[in-house]
């Protein structure tokens, strides 16, 4: 039953992040159409990622099969409109250059957490206060408007994700003690998205070649 968890969470966050890209990249080439989507403004699209990110840490176990896929799906939709404003930001050849060195690392970081024998539950703790403490950095560079304080969080945010991609991975062995298959299943690609996207935005941010 394992092997078939990591194969249709595999599965699933392929589709998450086509969805994302895919959706990115055809509203960054409409620009009508993204002007009228952007109208709705970025705060009213984090909420509804916030409330979706919430459901699906502490309702996934009350969900039914196809609402977790639902969830998501409008997840990875909403995460791919504010990328829109990634390809008109970027190079092109850029973005797809640090999006495969991103896939390169998290296979690699994925692997890992999947063949360690190390019990390395306890980590998760300590990555999700380090979290909790970029974002309070970011929130108060948002005034500072530092450019060193903005690396900082930038590195520091890839190396939490990374921590995340093999804590994730070994997880979900756990995971599917307590949940179905197909719920483990999305919840693990979901918990992997949220890892993939969150390394290859900052990547992007230090690396990435903006557009002339």
């Amino acid at each position: 039953m394992e092997n078939k968890v990591y194969s249709k969470m595999f599965g699933w966050l392929f589709v998450g992040l086509l969805i994302t890209f895919a959706s990115g990249y055809y509203l960054s080439l409409n620009e009508l159409l993204l002007m009228k989507v952007l109208s709705i403004g970025f705060i009213p699209m984090i909420i509804i990622e916030l409330v979706v990110a919430l459901l699906m840490g502490f309702r996934i176990s009350k969900m039914s099969p196809t609402t977790a896929k639902v969830c998501y799906i409008i997840y990875s939709i909403i995460t791919g409109i504010t990328f829109s404003t990634i390809f008109l930001t970027f190079e092109m050849g850029s973005i797809i250059v640090i999006f495969l060195i991103t896939a390169l690392l998290f296979g690699l970081l994925a692997v890992y957490g999947y063949i360690t024998k190390k019990d390395i539950t306890k980590i998760g703790n300590m990555l999700f206060v380090a979290l909790l403490a970029i974002i309070i950095i970011s929130i108060i560079n948002i005034f500072l408007k530092s450019s060193s304080i903005e690396l900082g969080i930038a590195i520091i945010s890839i190396l939490i994700f990374m921590g995340y991609v093999i804590y994730d991975m070994h997880n979900i062995k756990y995971l599917v003690n307590s949940l179905d298959e197909d719920k483990a299943a999305v919840y693990g690609a979901f918990q992997l998205y949220l890892d993939f996207i969150n390394m290859f935005i900052r990547l992007l941010e230090i690396f990435g070649k903006k557009d002339d």
